[in-house]
Formats: structure tokens, C-alpha cells, sequence
């Protein structure tokens, strides 16, 4: 009996080591949310995948002289959920520059991405939004305003496949700077977030009704957008959606411009550097937009664009700057280089135009509408007008949720921009070295004891530019370069792209359809990179020669993260070798023995000889007969 109690013991004792030697293990499965029909294990969505629709039909007035916007919206919100909802979650993002709000309260300082700095505050405008009317089915509803938010309580619940139409009214003064998303400067608007929106009901979280507080910009539901805008008539207007009625607010020289450029490889000017500004004063024009599968709608105007458009197959690509914004003469050529590249790169442009804006917004993007600032270079320029086209495939095509996962839309484009900037400046220094610009970055931002997991949501990130642009990029980079190789990534990322167009994945989908394309179990992966602040530091203990004249080289993991090594070992004959051992080599612990093949003399040995990796200390890299 005795004996019998020493033997359970013993297997207690080695099963409670082998359990703690799994938790630690850096291999070990990450705890994600189980599949099922909704959302599988492959990463895709399953045939019980659901997700809401809204639809918005829009009528809006702009005022200069004020600078008043008045509007009114149909909502149609259909419930694809197999749930009953009760009340509906809205975001009205105008209130964060109203008294009281969270970030007028907070008085938060700006965040500097090197030289761009983002003032999430509204620079001192004090004003929300005025709800002038709320209907549910033609009926007044309940509800109540939290901020940046607003929850409609129902008369008649919605069941699951039903629908509701929602009636709101509601006007505000647009701020000279609004939450580093939208302004005006002089007879310049650029308008976003401007409209009550429906808040996402997913199979995840149910409602995502985060608030807004600057930091992490969208998370919306799909839909189509019929808009009306009036505005002064000898402003030029240019939004989300194919303009509908040029006839009524284009000249008949500047329609024929137009056709002309919509079969165009070569730039056409639609409203000349002569013509800008010349608009015939009148009363008001009504400018109407229709998009098909949206996630959100914005607009630009003013009277003194000038106004370039060409295209690139059947997407009408166009730029609107003023006179002063001298460099912007390039945006075109720059703007059709772009989304050539990122269609032919990895997912064709979904939408009919690509139309970019320069005002005094530092970056923004919107469907098929982006907020460019003009910049001091032509590499600054083309930098900020690619990355906010980039955004056209990541969120609004591919929509994550980017007040919870930054680095699946920021990051994930700032991958992409990197060879699209490296392609148009070939041949420059510039073109040469950006790829290599995350890396550069490391030392400077990976700070130990300060640097955030990127799981981290975004209005708690302290380095956003690091955590949710620059370091992302990083780590796909890697993944590819090292640890994939590109024919294994590339097919898996644009199975990603494929398989959540116009629909909402997760962090969770995005490792499984990595995992289903690639064929490589990348757990340890993604935990060191996306869920902590992991470090990686190799190095070499030793290298030894035994009798036989065989030399085995003792490789060591320092810190947390694992990645394959790359060993650059030098010959006394003057040959050199490139070895590369994949991450593997860790499974039995942090300390790897590998013997060279032959019986050659060995002079030295690099460790990561490309300096590929974020390696913490290069001074243990190197090893070299004394």
C-alpha cells in the first residue's frame, strides 16, 4: 500500500511538472475563442456567419456663413442576428467636442507619429450635436445620450430577421479642427463623422459600443448610402459614392473632362489651376452621392479646387487640392501608382472611385475618400496619401474593429505601404531603405518596462505610432522574411483579404486562417508578438572543436520570444556557409547544441549576419577564434 502511494505520487509529481513545463513553454496552444458554424477553424466564416446591415438615406445642408450643418437620416437596420433586440446603441461622435466630454475634460496631449502630430482634442471648439429628432417606425423613441453614444430603447422589439427604420434630425457646428478626423480651413471643409451611426451588434461581443475619445478611429456596419448635400453654389463637392446628377452641378466642359478622363492613363485636369476659384456664385447646388456596401460616408468641399482625375481599369481616380498645395500637382500620378499596386499586389479595388483631398487633416480615410495634407516633400506626400489609400482595403474592405485591434488595420497597412513607397521611389535612397524602417525604429520604441502588448485597445496605448503601425509591420515582415517565406504568407494573407471582405473578423480569425493557408502552427508566434511585450535575444555560448575535429556551436534563447536563426559560419579555406535552423530548434528548452556538418576548420560565426531580427544584444552574436 505504501509502495502503491509512493508510485501515484510520483506520477503526481510528474504530471504536475510536465503541466508546468507546458504553461511555460512558449509553443504551448493559445487560448482562443472555441470555433463553431458561425466563425470555423479554418478562420473563415462559417455557414452560420451573421452580421447586421444598415442602410442610410441622407439629406444634409452645409452652411459657410456659420459653418452649420443640418441633416436628416433614414435608417434602415436590418437584424440578421439570431437574437430579439430591445434597444439599439448609436455613435454620435460630434459630442466629443461638446462641454463635458471625456477628451474636452481630459485636456489630452497630442500623440507625435515623428513628424505628424494627432490632437485627438477639439482645440478649444466647445459644441455638440443638437438631436433634433429621434423616431422609431414614425414614432418618437426613448433614449438617452452617454457622450459619444446613444441608446434607443424600443416600443416593439426587433426579432431576429426583422428590421426597423429609424428617423433622426439633428444639426451642429462643424469645429475648425475635429478630433484629428475632420475641419475646415477658410472655405475648406472636410466632414466626417458627421451623422448618427448605428454601433456594431456582432457574434462576438454583442454591442461594441466603445466610446470615442480620439484614439482608435471605426467599427461599422455595411450598407448603401443614398446622400444629398447642398451647399453654396460655387462650391465643388467630392464624397464617398459616384456622384449621381453631374448634369446639375458640373459645367458641360467639366463633364466632357470627366468621360474623357474615366478612360484616361494620363492625368486630365477637370477643374484647371485658371478655373480654380471661379466658380459662378449663385444661391445652392444639391450634390447626391450613392455607394453600394459601405461602412461609412464623408465628404469634402470648397470653391477653390483644383480638380485631376484619370483612371486605372474602371476606377475613377482623382485629387482635389488648392492652387497653394504646389506638390500635389504629383498626388495623381501618385494616387493611380498606389491603388494599382495594391490591387495587383494583393486584392483588387473594391470600389468605383479613389479620391483623395488635400486640407489641413493630417491623414484620414474614409470608402473611397481620403484626407491628405500637403506636405513638405514629395516622399512625405506620397507616404500619407498611399497609406490613407491603403485603408481602403484595411478597414474598409477587410472591417475589423480598430478601437480594439489597431494593429489589424494600422499595422496591417503600414505592411503594405512599405513596398508600395520602396516601388515608386526605386532607384532613390528613400526607395532603398523605408522597407527597413520598422526595424530602424525598434531601439527607440521597444522600450523594456514601457512598451505595450499590442492586444493593448487603442485609447490605452501610450505609443500608438510603435503599437499599432510600426511594430505590426514589423512582425508581418518577419513572418514572411523569416519564419513563412513569401509563397506560404502571401497565399495566406490574401485568403484573409478574400474571405472577410465586407465582413467583421477578429484577431482570432486572422491566426486561424494564417495557420489554415500557411500550413505552420504559429501560436508562439503571435504570442510573443501581438499578445506581449515579448524581447528576443540569441546568442552564442560557445563554440568547440572536439577530437575528431567535428564543431558543434551551443546557441542560446535569452528572453522571452522565440524565431528561427539565421548562422553565418566562416571557413579557414576562406568559404563561407549560411545556415538556417528553424524555430524548432527551441522545443526542448532555450539551449540549442548544433553540430557542423564535415570536419572543416571553423574561423567565425555570425548569428542573424542581415541583422534581420530585433535582436536585444548583437554583442553576443558573434563568435571568432582567438
Amino acid at each position: 500500500m505504501i509502495r502503491r502511494c509512493i508510485v501515484y505520487s510520483a506520477l503526481a509529481f510528474v504530471s504536475t511538472s510536465v503541466a508546468l513545463a507546458q504553461d511555460t513553454s512558449p509553443f504551448r496552444p493559445l487560448s482562443l475563442t472555441p470555433a463553431s458554424s458561425v466563425r470555423t477553424p479554418t478562420g473563415r466564416p462559417g455557414p452560420d456567419y451573421w452580421q447586421q446591415r444598415a442602410d442610410y438615406r441622407i439629406q444634409a445642408s452645409l452652411n459657410p456663413a456659420n459653418h452649420r450643418l443640418k441633416g436628416s437620416e433614414t435608417i434602415r437596420y436590418q437584424n440578421n442576428s439570431p437574437d430579439q433586440l430591445s434597444f439599439l446603441w448609436m455613435h454620435i461622435e460630434p459630442n466629443m467636442c461638446a462641454e463635458g466630454s471625456v477628451s474636452n475634460t481630459l485636456r489630452q496631449p497630442p500623440l507625435v507619429f515623428l513628424g505628424a502630430v494627432f490632437d485627438f482634442s477639439c482645440q478649444g471648439h466647445v459644441g455638440g450635436i443638437t438631436l433634433n429628432r429621434v423616431a422609431v417606425e414614425g414614432s418618437e423613441a426613448r433614449y438617452q445620450v452617454y457622450g459619444t453614444t446613444m441608446r434607443i430603447d424600443l416600443a416593439h422589439p426587433i426579432p431576429a430577421g426583422g428590421s426597423a427604420t429609424l428617423d433622426i434630425a439633428w444639426e451642429y457646428t462643424l469645429p475648425p479642427y475635429g478630433m484629428a478626423r475632420m475641419g475646415r480651413e477658410g472655405s475648406l471643409y472636410e466632414v466626417a463623422q458627421w451623422y448618427p451611426r448605428m454601433a456594431v451588434y456582432d457574434d462576438v461581443r454583442g454591442w461594441n459600443h466603445e466610446p470615442y475619445i480620439g484614439a482608435g478611429e471605426f467599427y461599422l456596419e455595411y450598407g448603401d448610402f443614398d446622400v444629398a448635400l447642398t451647399l453654396p453654389s460655387e462650391f465643388v463637392v467630392t464624397a464617398t459614392g459616384m456622384l449621381q446628377n453631374p448634369e446639375d452641378v458640373l459645367t458641360a466642359r467639366q463633364r466632357d473632362r470627366l468621360r474623357r478622363a474615366s478612360t484616361s492613363a494620363a492625368p486630365v485636369a477637370i477643374i484647371t489651376k485658371a478655373e480654380a476659384g471661379k466658380g459662378a456664385a449663385g444661391e445652392t447646388k444639391t450634390w447626391r452621392f450613392h455607394a453600394d456596401t459601405v461602412r461609412d460616408f464623408a465628404f469634402a468641399a470648397s470653391p477653390d479646387y483644383r480638380w485631376d482625375a484619370t483612371h486605372w481599369e474602371d476606377v475613377l481616380i482623382q485629387t482635389f487640392y488648392r492652387s497653394k498645395a504646389t506638390k500635389w500637382e504629383e498626388a495623381i500620378e501618385m494616387s493611380r501608382a498606389s491603388i494599382k499596386h495594391f490591387s495587383e499586389r494583393w486584392s483588387r479595388y473594391p470600389y468605383p472611385h479613389a479620391t483623395t483631398v488635400e486640407g489641413p487633416i493630417e491623414g484620414m480615410e474614409y470608402p473611397m475618400l481620403t484626407f491628405v495634407p500637403d506636405s513638405p516633400s514629395r516622399e512625405d506626400l506620397h507616404w500619407v496619401l498611399s497609406h490613407e489609400f491603403g485603408h481602403e482595403w484595411f478597414p474598409m474592405l477587410v472591417g475589423s474593429n480598430e478601437r480594439l485591434y489597431p494593429w489589424m488595420d494600422e499595422g496591417f497597412n503600414t505592411y503594405i505601404d512599405l513596398e508600395g513607397a520602396a516601388r515608386y521611389f526605386t532607384g532613390t535612397e528613400y526607395g532603398s531603405s523605408i522597407q527597413a524602417s520598422p526595424l530602424t525604429l525598434y531601439p527607440d520604441n521597444a522600450v523594456p518596462g514601457e512598451e505595450q502588448a499590442m492586444i493593448t485597445p487603442a485609447a490605452e496605448q501610450s505609443n500608438l505610432f510603435w503599437s499599432a503601425y510600426q511594430k505590426p509591420a514589423l512582425m508581418l515582415t518577419l513572418l514572411r522574411e523569416e519564419v513563412l517565406g513569401p509563397e506560404r504568407f502571401d497565399r495566406a494573407f490574401k485568403a484573409y483579404i478574400q474571405a472577410w471582405a465586407n465582413r467583421h473578423p477578429t484577431p482570432t480569425d486572422f491566426f486561424r486562417i494564417m495557420r489554415d493557408g500557411s500550413g505552420v502552427n504559429l501560436d508562439w508566434f503571435w504570442r510573443a508578438w501581438v499578445y506581449t511585450p515579448a524581447r528576443l535575444d540569441q546568442a552564442i555560448r560557445s563554440v568547440e572543436t572536439d577530437a575528431s575535429n567535428q564543431t558543434t556551436i551551443d546557441l542560446a534563447n535569452l528572453e522571452d520570444m522565440v524565431m528561427p536563426a539565421e548562422v553565418e559560419i566562416s571557413f579557414a579555406d576562406g568559404t563561407k556557409e549560411i545556415v538556417r535552423l528553424p524555430v524548432e530548434m527551441w522545443n526542448q528548452g532555450p539551449q540549442f547544441r548544433w553540430t557542423i556538418p564535415g570536419v572543416r576548420r571553423v574561423n567565425k560565426v555570425v548569428l542573424d549576419p542581415r541583422a534581420a531580427y530585433p535582436d536585444d544584444d548583437r554583442t553576443n552574436n558573434t563568435w571568432t577564434r582567438q
